[in-house]
């Protein structure tokens, strides 16, 4: 009996300048545990000419987890937060009950031809942090805990599995792993995990229950202490869930939270240009009132 209760393909949505793969939300499945939203970003080659341009926008009620596999990004927020990430490094901002943030291309890249690809992760907060003070963190690559198991190496992004420990600050019961091989092996590893667990294929192929699956699918499964699945060759795939919340949880736009009338403050809030900005930064990204629908 197959332990894989859902098969997400990637759907294509526009983020302004940039075309993404969309992973989460899905219309039948919400969240995997506290992670509410998920978009492969690329990989994208851009010329001279082109720049990824995220204006200032603003979030609630979550944490932002930013981790590139190829290109740069400069992040800037109201908090006074300037970084620049780069390929296996963490960015993770926590905007608890509001804060503005705006993504872009380097300076020193603006002119030259690029590559851009990642993960763009949003995780719900508990509903007692719903309303913190905003914070930011920036974790360099080094600082992830890794190691490997016969040939397939591990890295765990965010959480705790495997008795270790990710350097994030997380705020609910969580894991996100990276697992990389170059041969093929079997990865035995529901004994590790808890909670809800999705599987994302970047690169390779894996194999469970005589089922092979392919780049570009999130495998959600049934029972995250059943997880096991042979890995082929040259295969890079990306495990991430934990314990869901009891409360459901309200999306729109950028912007997450237990109830609606949060939600609706928020946004009034925004339009009112009443969320503090970002010091250098010049215009911002309108709400927009017809493309965004409440969802839960």
């Amino acid at each position: 009996m197959s332990n894989v209760g859902m098969i997400i393909e990637e759907r294509p949505a526009d983020i302004g300048n940039f075309l993404v793969g969309r992973l989460l939300p899905f219309r039948g499945k919400r969240m995997v545990g506290p992670f509410i939203f998920i978009d492969h970003m690329g990989p994208a080659k851009m010329s001279d000419q082109q720049n990824m341009d995220i204006g200032p926008h603003p979030h609630i009620g979550l944490s932002t987890l930013t981790y590139l596999f190829e290109g740069s990004m400069m992040h800037r927020d109201a908090l006074g937060t300037e970084v620049e990430i780069k390929p296996g490094a963490v960015n993770w901002m926590t905007a608890g009950k509001g804060l503005v943030h705006s993504e872009r291309t380097p300076d020193y890249l603006r002119h030259s031809e690029k590559m851009m690809h990642g993960l763009q992760i949003w995780v719900a907060l508990p509903k007692e942090l719903e309303l913190m003070e905003p914070g930011f963190f920036h974790i360099g690559k080094e600082e992830l805990p890794s190691w490997k198991e016969g040939e397939a190496s591990f890295k765990l992004i965010a959480g705790e599995a495997f008795g270790r420990k990710s350097p994030v600050p997380v705020y609910s019961k969580l894991f996100m792993l990276e697992i990389k091989s170059p041969v093929q092996q079997t990865i035995s590893i529901g004994k590790d995990l808890f909670g809800e667990a999705g599987l994302y294929i970047l690169e390779g192929r894996i194999e469970t229950d005589g089922n092979i699956f392919e780049p570009k699918q999130l495998l959600v499964a049934k029972e995250a202490t059943l997880c096991s699945f042979v890995i082929h060759a040259n295969t890079t795939v990306y495990l991430f869930g934990g314990e869901p919340f009891p409360e459901e949880r309200f999306i729109y736009w950028n912007f997450v939270a237990t109830t609606v009338e949060r939600i609706e403050e928020a946004k009034q809030q925004w339009k009112d240009q009443q969320f503090k900005m970002i010091d250098g930064e010049t215009g911002f990204i309108p709400l927009p009132e017809t493309k965004a629908q409440l969802k839960k």
